[in-house]
């Protein structure tokens, strides 16, 4: 399976963002991460993103007789490259894995008696915006230089998970380079 495949699955996407900020968490634990998701499936797809190199057994220890481990993200491995490279029909797949697993995620959250969407500051905007195709790679750019410092932020006692997805995409399918009548006489 390759890292497109593996990772452009609701399941394992949502694994793979409880596990990020460094922390290690046993299967156990991912599943009380994921109540919506039946533990069998958690196990299930840990074992499958373990096999692939993408989680690492962090600690073993026996718990009851049972060995219990604790997994770790190995973050270089938890990579798409081929996106880039996909098909229409394979980005419409990713597109919608992509926005399922954020259903999910925001679903989860929402479902936590301890939810409020206020006091969390959660957001949900969107911006249409007029760019060139130089600004639309200085915007990526700049939220680069915004977004990547905090990646590495470890989990701490004043911090909170927070799920940050940046979508950009040309709404008329095409980028305009002309424009209209109605625009050029105001």
């Amino acid at each position: 399976m390759d890292s497109l495949e593996l990772l452009v699955h609701p399941v394992r996407l949502r694994i793979v963002h409880a596990m990020s900020g460094g922390c290690t968490r046993t299967t156990t634990q991912l599943c009380a991460r994921l109540p919506d998701v039946s533990k069998a499936t958690v196990y299930r797809h840990v074992e499958i993103l373990a096999t692939a190199g993408i989680l690492e057994v962090a600690d073993e220890q026996r718990v009851r007789g049972a060995v219990e481990r604790s997994y770790r993200l190995r973050r270089e491995r938890a990579v798409v490259d081929t996106a880039a490279a996909a098909t229409s029909e394979e980005h419409r797949g990713i597109f919608a894995v992509a926005m399922a697993t954020l259903l999910a995620e925001f679903n989860a959250y929402l479902d936590d008696e301890n939810a409020d969407p206020a006091t969390d500051l959660v957001g949900y905007r969107q911006h249409a915006v007029w760019l060139s195709r130089k600004e639309v790679a200085a915007l990526i750019d700049d939220l680069r230089a915004v977004i990547l410092p905090r990646l590495g932020n470890p989990p701490a006692p004043d911090r909170a998970q927070y799920l940050l997805s940046p979508i950009l995409f040309p709404t008329g399918g095409q980028l305009d380079t002309e424009p209209t009548k109605s625009s050029k006489s105001r």
